[in-house]
């Protein structure tokens, strides 16, 4: 096995100047404006340039239409727990005023037994 060669400065150069014809041989093979296969391949990009705003067209279309599902979704749970709120409030008023109505009518017993007790006591 032999040793490792460092490249000296010529190396290196013919090495850069190589890479440079190369890439210029690369750059000068792909066609040009005017060329039908250039013509083709921008007509492709075009194509599928106005594809790729016509799906980000449609996303922004679903995304408008799912939030505002959401939306719509949202205000009728709202509408819904006001409601089933509202809802126990009354029953909750409901139970007072039967609760108050009972009270008052036990209380009017006691009146009215206290009142037949003292006129039993006064005629008997």
């Amino acid at each position: 096995m032999s040793a490792f060669k460092q490249p000296d400065f010529n190396d290196r150069q013919s090495a850069a100047v190589k890479a440079r014809q190369a890439a210029l041989a690369k750059f000068k093979a792909k066609p040009g404006p005017g060329d039908p296969e250039f013509d083709r391949k921008q007509v492709e990009r075009v194509a599928l340039e106005e594809a790729r705003k016509v799906r980000e067209e449609q996303r922004r279309i679903e995304k408008e239409k799912r939030v505002a599902e959401e939306a719509i979704a949202k205000a009728a749970a709202e509408e819904e727990k006001r409601k089933a709120d509202l809802a126990a409030h009354l029953a909750k008023i409901a139970e007072v005023e039967a609760l108050e109505a009972s009270q008052k009518a036990a209380r009017d017993a006691r009146y009215a037994a206290r009142k037949a007790a003292k006129k039993a006591k006064k005629s008997g």
